[in-house]
């Protein structure tokens, strides 16, 4: 017994000694381009915290006017002072965004087009993993209501003023979970069986349908879009799930900082020559081939129609 706790006790200390090493290992790429935003306007959904705020942070200091669109106003307003003070960027501003209610959704939206006359990047970053069985103000089952329903009719809605403003992008944050991922249309809010894991799957899976749909839509517009993986990262997501979040205490020095799950995101909103790749799925800043059967992709054509008719 003893001489197990005693290898036991050693070989988590060799881990903690190489963890650097690991992390480095899985950090994935950086975001290299040095690009600046002077005159562009950003949305950014969620940047209150994590792999948003880190992402907001960059692109304030690459000098873009950055709006904080999310839930909690209170900690939106604490997140865009600690950003105008790291970055000596004053334009860094924090609109209230319900992605859970569409009435919200339309208020922002109103706001911001009443505000601004161009956008440049809208980066859909915002979204909840995991949670209990619960439906939206609108009657959506949460995972596809808040990570991709309140996103596509975000994006509808300042469609436009993107397309005036062009070059501009969308970064959808999808995950690679989309892979295990499904669109029931027979029970499309989950209601005769639901799976708190498997719900997220199938909503990162819409994300990354709805970028490479949303591509075809916006050709010649000078509007691209692309989806991303993060990684693993160390952020407020696992909240909904006390197994992940001790995984994620146990094992933090080996997955990604907020700042390294935001190098993805970067990439795409940032790096030059991506146009060609507009609806591709990216991972660890580079592009990859999104493996799907015929039945996924059939079945996600046919309900990008669908999905779009639920959030109008």
């Amino acid at each position: 017994m003893l001489a197990a706790l005693g290898l036991l006790t050693s070989f988590f200390s060799f881990l903690y000694v190489v963890a650097p090493s690991i992390r480095k290992f899985f950090a994935g790429g950086v975001c290299r381009t040095n690009v600046q935003l002077p005159g562009k306007v950003v949305v950014i959904t969620g940047a209150n915290t994590g792999i948003g705020k880190e992402t907001a942070r960059e692109l304030a200091r690459r000098g873009a006017r950055v709006y904080i669109a999310c839930r909690d106003v209170l900690k939106g307003e604490s997140a865009a002072s600690e950003i105008r003070a790291d970055t000596k960027n004053s334009q860094v501003l924090v609109r209230k965004l319900d992605l859970s209610d569409t009435k919200s959704i339309r208020a922002f939206a109103e706001g911001f087009l009443a505000e601004e006359k161009q956008l440049h990047v809208l980066i859909n970053n915002a979204g909840v993993m995991m949670c209990p069985y619960s439906k939206t103000a609108d009657g959506f089952e949460t995972h596809l209501g808040v990570n991709h329903l309140g996103h596509f009719l975000l994006t509808y809605l300042l469609l436009e003023r993107l397309k005036v403003s062009a070059p501009a992008r969308v970064v959808n944050v999808s995950s690679v979970v989309h892979h295990v991922g499904n669109i029931h249309f027979h029970d499309l809010q989950s209601e005769k069986r639901y799976s708190r894991s498997f719900a997220y799957c199938h909503s990162k899976l819409a994300n990354v349908l709805f970028t490479r749909e949303l591509a075809k839509r916006l050709q010649g517009t000078g509007v691209t879009t692309y989806a991303v993986h993060p990684g693993i990262v160390r952020s407020e997501l696992v909240r909904h799930s006390s197994l992940l979040c001790l995984l994620w205490r146990l094992f933090s020095p080996f997955v990604k900082t907020a700042r390294e799950g935001a190098q993805t995101s970067l990439h795409c909103a940032l790096a030059e020559g991506l146009e060609p790749l507009s609806g591709k799925y990216f991972r660890c800043v580079k592009a990859e081939q999104v493996l799907s059967t015929p039945g996924r992709v059939c079945m996600g054509g046919a309900g990008l129609t669908g999905l779009c008719i639920l959030s109008s």
